[in-house]
């Protein structure tokens, strides 16, 4: 176990989150979310008055799929919700095509927000898209890749990546910046 053993415990509510990335034939990238939340004892149905909701049904489970080009640049997106609270919950996926134009480079947060934040879409999409990003910038290499004298986009971005860490200097030398000399 990576962590260190815990006190005696009792799990009650899990959730997974997964991203995929794709490269597809004509030069696009589709980047896939899921997310799927349940507890682990039964609970009141919110959707369906009287009814229960069984330990281990999915209370949220939900899918993107964000198709972008090389620039990061979203040229489409879809969702599904299989599972969620409130009879209303699907109308949120309407907001989405509003991301369609954006870009995952900087700013992508705050579009996201702009365009999704308070009751325009749903949490839990939002939270799917705020991570995308990452897995899009995992998936599509060229993110990385130098252009000119521009450093790539992840430097700087981490601990891993700071301008005067080993990592800058080992794997990008011509953009390590020597740390400054602490005064004694």
């Amino acid at each position: 176990m990576p962590l260190s053993a815990p006190p005696p415990r009792t799990a009650r509510h899990i959730r997974r989150v997964t991203y995929q990335g794709f490269e597809r034939e004509d030069g696009l990238w589709d980047i896939e979310g899921e997310l799927h939340d349940s507890k682990t004892y039964d609970l009141p149905s919110l959707r369906e008055p009287g009814q229960v909701r069984r330990a281990g049904t999915p209370i949220h489970h939900m899918w993107l799929r964000v198709t972008v080009d090389r620039d990061l640049v979203v040229r489409a997106i879809e969702s599904a919700m299989e599972a969620h609270p409130l009879a209303d919950c699907p109308e949120a996926q309407r907001a989405l095509q509003s991301m369609v134009g954006c870009s995952m480079t900087r700013g992508w947060r705050q579009a996201v927000q702009t365009h999704l934040g308070g009751v325009a879409s749903c949490t839990h999409l939002r939270e799917l898209l705020f991570n995308l990003a990452t897995a899009t910038f995992q998936t599509i290499s060229a993110v990385f890749i130098s252009q000119g004298d521009e450093p790539p986009r992840h430097l700087g971005q981490c601990t891993g990546w700071d301008w005067g860490g080993q990592g800058v200097k080992e794997h990008y030398p011509r953009f390590y910046k020597q740390p400054p000399k602490l005064l004694k």
